[in-house]
């Protein structure tokens, strides 16, 4: 496979992949080349699940969701999730245990987004990076779950993981 980096951005790139074929011309895909991210599922001991509206630049409005963030070179993903948490919500995880993962859009990228699943939770201050518009709601869970069906929560990797965490919790 021939590979051709068409951009190189400050958290990705974009290659233009060739793929050979058997007797007919090689398939032309382009391909977000990631790190990798996390998110974090917050969850207190009342059971409410500690959320964030985050202004997103590339839709142009500000999203409901749980906290994210991408791996820098090298680290550990758990220590990504315990950072994310504290930097977007201000709480602080006593525990924090791997829960799901995936890859969010193979269709165009490699971003495979690890999951995990916080406890323990203590409130701190939010430690927001430079240019982050982010607001933290602590919600009811029978809130979420209506929030998930009725479409008001839109972003896609906050719906595959309270999809996967209202299925494993049901009743």
């Amino acid at each position: 496979m021939k590979r051709t980096v068409l951009m190189t951005g400050r958290i990705f790139s974009v290659e233009r992949r060739e793929i050979p074929r058997d007797g007919k011309p090689a398939l032309v895909r382009e391909v977000v080349i990631h790190p990798g991210a996390v998110t974090v599922l917050p969850i207190l001991e009342n059971g409410s699940i500690v959320m964030i509206h985050n202004f997103r630049h590339a839709v142009e409005r500000e999203l409901l969701e749980l906290p994210a963030g991408t791996l820098e070179v090298g680290e550990n993903p758990a220590a990504c999730a315990v950072r994310e948490l504290e930097e977007e919500t201000g709480y602080v995880a006593k525990e924090v245990q791997p829960f799901c993962e995936f890859f969010t859009t193979p269709g165009i990228a490699n971003e495979r987004m690890q999951v995990f699943w916080a406890t323990g939770l203590t409130p701190h201050e939010q430690r927001l990076d430079e240019g982050e518009q982010i607001r933290v709601e602590v919600l009811p869970a029978e809130q979420v779950r209506q929030m998930v069906t009725d479409g008001r929560i839109q972003d896609g990797k906050t719906l595959a993981i309270l999809g996967q965490y209202f299925l494993r919790n049901q009743g």
